[in-house]
């Protein structure tokens, strides 16, 4: 491989360490040290609330581990999981529930 054959993926990697660099400064380095609005701090409390279960939902409707079919075990393990979490409001025991019901279930049902 010579050095001018390389030379278009480390200029589109370059490219995109300057555009992500851009997008990132834009929101850290202008109005990191500004006070956010207050409508905009209390829309932001909901991000972790919307993004968790659209990353969780696809695998737990469609995991690829069974081939994209729906699993029993997985579905209790869930429940489990947001009803110790509703509970208790600690992450670490709905984590654990969900961890000792989704091993136990899956020992347990064909």
């Amino acid at each position: 491989m010579s050095a001018v054959s390389g030379y278009p993926i480390w200029a589109i990697i370059a490219a995109l360490a300057v555009g992500t660099f851009l997008i990132r400064y834009s929101f850290i380095g202008l109005i990191g040290n500004r006070p956010l609005p207050p409508w905009l701090l209390r829309h932001l409390r909901y991000t972790p609330v919307a993004v968790l279960p659209a990353l969780v939902a696809p695998m737990l409707a469609w995991p690829a581990a069974t081939g994209g079919e729906t699993d029993p075990a997985r579905l209790i393990a869930a429940g489990l999981t947001v009803l110790v979490g509703w509970r208790t409001k600690s992450l670490l025991w709905a984590v654990l529930a969900g961890l000792i019901s989704f091993y136990a279930s899956m020992s347990l049902l064909p």
